[in-house]
């Protein structure tokens, strides 16, 4: 096979039926001049030797070392100009790669480019739905980059790169936090725009052996300690105001500190938090914040239907939103 446009990375360990619908899907592309890299990451279910002999597909074999270890050896045998992902349980929609290669045609400066998702398999919980919803509302650079800091904005599965962000970014990092949020935060504070197509691409697999679901470096305090190192590296000795005295504010708060980032106080709706200092810090009422101007904000209220309320409140103190503000979860 000639030198590919586009190298799909597909790391598995035990992929079972799953796999080989998640292959299928892939190679079915109506754009068809890429290459499939299946890394199998010992496996034991046999389900790599079950894969259709396709010339575009590849297979590569390596002890059980971890997802990381399986993207990065897939990364690094890639020939792509393009590098995209695939998880093992998951479904390509036909046109998605063709879909996103225009998009990076017709906007050069987008650098990585995500899909929108459709739910698979059980009913969404009211949660998995939200969660949907919200990424797939965040389409343009500018939304992206706003929101970045709330959780992961592109599904891992369906990212498509040029080499030269994989270049710039560098190899996945193990860490005590996801591989995928991790690189997308270093994308970010690289300067590189991310942006998704019109339309479902991707049907994301929801199921409770998904590694999200079990893996503790995608629970709450693995995320909280991830944004706090890169919010800490990102805000360049700024001093910081907390929106929201709340649990999770006093974990962002703990991370911030641990990173040397200077904090200023906390602010809240609720008067009863005035009495008590939250972590050491004074906890005010919002107006406190109209005359903290050279302070950044970061919100740590999680409950989506009070986002446009503080939303409101952060513009009518003249606040604007990726520039002195931030939703931190």
């Amino acid at each position: 096979m000639q030198q590919p446009s586009v190298s799909v990375i597909l790391p598995v360990r035990d992929g079972g039926d799953w796999l080989l619908a998640a292959v299928a899907s892939v190679l079915a592309q109506d754009f068809t001049d890429f290459e499939l890299i299946v890394v199998d990451d010992g496996s034991q279910d046999g389900a790599t030797q079950r894969l259709p002999a396709d010339a575009r597909l590849r297979l590569l074999q390596q002890p059980p070392r971890g997802i990381v270890a399986a993207l990065n050896h897939g990364m690094a045998q890639a020939r792509g100009a393009y590098l995209a992902r695939m998880d093992a349980d998951d479904l390509c929609r036909r046109e998605r790669l063709g879909a996103q290669l225009a998009l990076l045609a017709a906007e050069p400066g987008v650098m990585i480019c995500g899909t929108r998702v459709e739910l698979l398999g059980a009913e969404p919980s009211a949660g998995g739905r939200a969660y949907r919803d919200w990424l797939n509302a965040l389409t343009r650079p500018a939304d992206i980059a706003r929101e970045i800091y709330i959780d992961s904005p592109l599904p891992h599965p369906g990212w498509l790169l040029r080499r030269a962000a994989w270049e710039r970014v560098g190899e996945y990092h193990a860490g005590a936090w996801p591989e995928d949020y991790d690189w997308l935060l270093r994308a970010h504070a690289a300067g590189l725009a991310m942006a998704k197509p019109a339309g479902i691409l991707l049907d994301w697999r929801e199921h409770p052996g998904r590694l999200t679901r079990r893996d503790p470096r995608c629970a709450r305090p693995a995320l909280i300690a991830l944004k706090a190192r890169m919010l800490a590296q990102a805000l360049h000795g700024r001093e910081i105001i907390l929106w929201g005295a709340t649990k999770t504010g006093a974990a962002l708060c703990d991370g911030l500190r641990a990173h040397g980032a200077a904090l200023r106080g906390f602010v809240d709706l609720d008067a009863r938090k005035y009495r008590n200092p939250k972590r050491g810090l004074p906890v005010h009422a919002p107006g406190w914040a109209a005359t903290q101007r050279d302070a950044i904000i970061l919100v740590t209220v999680s409950q989506g239907s009070q986002k446009p309320l503080i939303r409101q409140q952060l513009a009518a103190l003249g606040r604007v939103e990726g520039a002195d503000w931030w939703f931190a979860t």
